[in-house]
């Protein structure tokens, strides 16, 4: 059993990782500026937001996992990358494991190139958000040896607008967006949370990024 913490746990992604760790037995505490409707009986649920002096420092407290569902919207647009670089050095000097959940605009399309959010048809009011979050991977990935950290990015179909069935059933990839036989690519919230779980149970990405698809 796993200490886990995650930040942004009511969220579409953070809300399904709270679930699947719960469910798996894990420790679980969700940060967030507010709470679910429907609380998990066995998760520890706090308020507060990352943007609050200390808020940071409490929830790395006790936890062994730190993984991060914060997304940059809200009071957190332009300010995502700064909070999570300051997490980082949290965990760095903890021990901490630190995962980043990352959006699928910063994949490759194709090994060389383009990044899917510089392709046509991307929404352009995403564009900043996965801008940003690009950002916080070069941020990871220019970090020193001491960060255990792993960034993981969702299919390009991914969301509270296409939450999918858990299958049990996934594949990961690496910097190159996953897509099917007819070049389609999604996710369940179900699945990509238990993605996430084996990762944190059994780590095999290591100071790295992966994809999550069918």
């Amino acid at each position: 059993m796993a200490k886990i913490t995650i930040l942004g746990g009511t969220g579409y992604a953070g809300s399904n990782l709270v679930k699947a760790a719960a469910a798996a037995g894990h420790e679980v505490t969700s940060f967030s500026r507010s709470l679910p409707d429907e609380q998990i009986t066995g998760v520890n649920y706090v308020t507060g937001s990352v943007l609050e002096d200390g808020t940071l420092e409490r929830a790395f407290d006790g936890a062994e996992v730190v993984v991060s569902a914060l997304s940059p919207r809200g009071e957190l647009e332009g300010r995502t990358r700064g909070v999570l670089e300051a997490a980082a050095v949290l965990a760095a000097s903890r021990g901490v494991r630190f995962g980043v959940i990352g959006g699928a605009g910063s994949l490759f399309v194709a090994e060389g190139g383009p990044r899917l959010a510089d392709t046509e048809g991307f929404p352009e009011p995403v564009k900043p958000e996965a801008a940003e979050m690009a950002g916080v991977l070069d941020d990871l990935r220019a970090s020193g040896t001491e960060l255990d950290w792993f960034y993981v990015s969702p299919a390009a179909a991914f969301g509270a607008w296409a939450p999918g069935e858990a299958t049990g059933e996934y594949r990961i990839g690496g910097d190159v967006l996953l897509t099917d036989a007819n070049g389609d690519s999604n996710i369940s919230g179900a699945d990509f949370a238990a993605a996430i779980l084996a990762e944190i149970e059994t780590p095999t990405h290591r100071r790295a990024r992966f994809g999550v698809a069918y």
